[in-house]
């Protein structure tokens, strides 16, 4: 990547260690935060295509949350997973060394939820959801949609990239549960979209660069 650097990082918290893939552009105009799935990690398609994004001039972080660190298979309860998003962001804007403003926090299926449930806490400027699992595959009454709407109802800026056939919710369905007030933007592919994530790169790009210039 041109003029960006990469380092790794540990960060204690609350429930071990987590690890922070961070890609960095000298004199970042802001930072994008972002976390894993339950079903993999940091090296998800998407994710690593929005490092991408350092070469324009941001921070890019992508958080390992510790049950993966640990190498553990199954993913840690919801309220562990917040306490050490909620760690890791406190050490990233905190002190001389501090990713720089806007943040934008998010991360694909799981982590978008975490980012969501955690936004106002972190002081986000925008939340970036990937793959957000709207509800189980095939239990539509069990609707995870408040966590993205207590962003929209704060008045954050909500971006969805959505699968066209996502089981866990497709584009439509997201539209219809959160409203107007986010912008969803349909990209192939089911949960884990098409190979390769087409779209989502230059979809972030173009609503980052409307929000947040």
């Amino acid at each position: 990547m041109t003029g960006a650097r990469a380092s790794v990082r540990e960060v204690e918290t609350p429930v071990g260690p987590a690890r922070v893939h961070l890609t960095r552009a000298p004199h970042a105009r802001g930072s994008l935060v972002l976390g894993h799935g339950a079903g993999g990690g940091v090296e998800a398609p998407d994710l690593l295509a929005l490092t991408a994004l350092a070469d324009e001039g941001w921070a890019v972080a992508l958080v390992e949350q510790p049950w993966r660190v640990a190498g553990r298979r199954v993913a840690a309860p919801p309220g562990q997973l917040d306490q050490a998003w909620l760690a890791v962001l406190a050490a990233l804007t905190r002190g001389r060394a501090a990713l720089p403003h806007p943040l934008v926090v998010g991360g694909r299926s799981a982590g978008a939820r975490v980012a969501c449930r955690t936004a106002a806490a972190v002081g986000a400027d925008a939340v970036l959801a990937l793959a957000f699992p709207l509800h189980p595959p095939g239990r539509p009454e069990k609707s995870r949609a408040q966590e993205a709407l207590e962003v929209t109802g704060a008045g954050t800026p909500l971006l969805v990239i959505q699968g066209e056939t996502d089981p866990f919710g497709g584009p439509e369905e997201v539209r219809a549960a959160l409203g107007e007030a986010p912008e969803v933007v349909r990209v192939a592919g089911a949960h884990g979209f098409a190979k390769g994530a087409p779209g989502v790169l230059d979809a972030a790009r173009a609503w980052l660069a409307a929000r947040l210039g």
